[in-house]
């Protein structure tokens, strides 16, 4: 048996160990025991779960109490559950470029967040997550929001073949409600064209129609844009969490024999929050604790079809959130987003300050679960890890080398996910993307100062709007995770590198390879 069956599945020290008695080249040490998995041809399937505006708080297994979440539990209980993993963004369009090139978004103009019109924002032909996997023998597939813009121009045609999308990036397949389930269109594209589109019924498509006024309702639900036409093609909202859970399934079922890359999208928790009539009122938390369970039912089913086909043990199932959460109603519609006194006292960003759009943790650090049993040790981790770093551990993970000039923000965080003991983090910072870019060291977090903000203060999405002379914000999250006590006076030292260290990265254009 060749030295790589011998040691296929133990630790990157025994290997070492290994390795080093029976003479081998030191050399040999760059077969870590994440390139065995590729060297022996086993090939996990991948699924990849994004939940849309879920908070730190809002599962049972990071603090929840008035919303259940059983499978998401069983889940972490099984599997790895992160306590400092963070979107790439505070907002959805950023993260998800993000996780599909291994680049910031902020690094890259018109990546903010897209009205149902735009153009792609990922150059075709470029790698990105789901190319990885392909290079490396995979079938992908994408189903549920993409909202990274359709077609070659601006605005998108709906009404014939729609490319360069999905399909043109990396996917095999692609089922995918086009940008926000409160953005016109309020259809599904199914590859290259609408979902059911009657041809004699076109679609039209008018951004200069806002959200609430007359014309902007569809399904009797307030949208950002006017449609007319496609009636035939419309989703229906409380059928969406169903449909795309369905076709997540399907997928699952029809490529059981081969290695697969899943990336499941939901459109839950984003408003319009309309939850199927088996979720209304099951929460203590209103309409948006609904939809958190009718998210951690799809999930659920999910698990439920892996472990069914007998897929569980080689598959890694990860499920995370795009951005912090946010108690937001959708217009003048409080009934499809949620209200104060609805929410009832649930903390969906738990301690964290602030939530979505922000700079604060609440925008970006998020629920991140990794399961894949008998390799991904099961407990809890706090090392600090990123959507961004997917697409530099697929590449270990697969045994494909990353060249300098992709993934430019990408770091391999395999040995983070699998649970072995680690000598260095496996990225010594971060740079949160919201009302500013900050960064994380460790525990220390610098946030520099807007023009005419004077100190920190009450929590809130932006900071407070006090004039003067401006100052940064630094907060040591060791002992102050809800960033209420700006330490920044006390320690120049610190705040000077780490404005440093931000200055450079965002003018590098790069922060890997550093």
């Amino acid at each position: 048996m060749s030295i790589l069956k011998e040691i296929c599945g133990i630790s990157r020290r025994s290997f070492l160990q290994t390795v080093a008695g029976t003479g081998v080249l030191a050399s040999m040490e760059l077969f870590s025991s994440r390139s065995v998995f590729a060297a022996e041809n086993k090939k996990p399937n991948v699924v990849f779960i994004l939940a849309d505006d879920v908070g730190y708080g809002d599962f049972s297994c990071y603090g929840a109490v008035k919303i259940k979440t059983p499978h998401i539990d069983k889940l972490a209980a099984e599997g790895r559950r992160f306590t400092d993993a963070h979107s790439p963004s505070a907002v959805c369009t950023p993260t998800r470029y993000a996780l599909m090139t291994g680049e910031y978004a902020w690094r890259k103009q018109g990546t903010g967040i897209l009205p149902g019109i735009a153009a792609i924002i990922i150059e075709p032909g470029r790698m990105t997550l789901p190319a990885m996997f392909k290079q490396a023998g995979y079938t992908t597939a994408v189903v549920g929001k993409w909202h990274l813009g359709l077609g070659a121009q601006t605005p998108t045609d709906y009404n014939g073949e729609i490319k360069p999308g999905p399909l043109e990036v990396g996917f095999d397949q692609c089922f995918i409600i086009p940008a926000t389930g409160d953005r016109t269109p309020c259809v599904y594209v199914e590859n290259h064209r609408v979902a059911g589109l009657d041809p004699k019924d076109p679609i039209k498509l008018d951004y200069t129609v806002k959200r609430g006024e007359p014309r902007s309702f569809v399904n009797d639900i307030p949208r950002i844009g006017e449609q007319t036409g496609g009636r035939s093609a419309l989703w229906k909202d409380d059928d969406i969490a169903d449909t795309l859970t369905g076709k997540a399934i399907k997928f699952i079922e029809q490529n059981k024999d081969k290695p697969f890359f899943l990336y499941f999208a939901t459109h839950d928790i984003h408003v319009p929050r309309v939850p199927h009539p088996r979720f209304k009122g099951s929460s203590q938390a209103g309409v948006r604790g609904d939809v958190v369970q009718e998210f951690d039912w799809s999930v659920g089913k999910v698990i439920e079809t892996i472990d069914k086909l007998g897929l569980a043990e080689n598959t890694i199932i990860i499920v995370t959130s795009d951005n912090g959460g946010v108690l937001d109603q959708n217009g003048p519609d409080a009934v499809h987003g949620g209200t104060e006194e609805t929410n009832n006292g649930h903390a969906f960003n738990g301690p964290l300050r602030a939530g979505k759009g922000s700079a604060y943790e609440g925008g970006t650090r998020i629920p991140f679960i990794a399961r894949w049993p008998g390799k991904i040790k099961p407990g809890v981790s706090s090392e600090l890890i990123c959507h961004v770093d997917m697409l530099a551990t697929v590449a270990e993970l697969t045994g494909q080398k990353l060249s300098t000039d992709v993934g430019p923000d990408s770091f391999n965080i395999l040995p983070a996910l699998l649970g072995e003991k680690l000598n260095k983090p496996c990225r010594d910072h971060l740079i949160e993307h919201g009302h500013v870019l900050a960064i994380r060291e460790g525990t220390w977090k610098y946030l520099p100062a807007r023009q005419g903000r004077k100190k920190a203060g009450k929590k809130d999405n932006a900071g407070p709007a006090s004039t003067g002379k401006a100052v940064g914000e630094l907060y040591n999250l060791a002992e102050d995770i809800g960033e209420q006590n700006n330490v920044a006076d006390k320690n120049p030292d610190i705040v000077k590198r780490l404005s440093g260290m931000l200055e450079k990265y965002k003018t590098a254009g790069r922060s890997r390879y550093m």
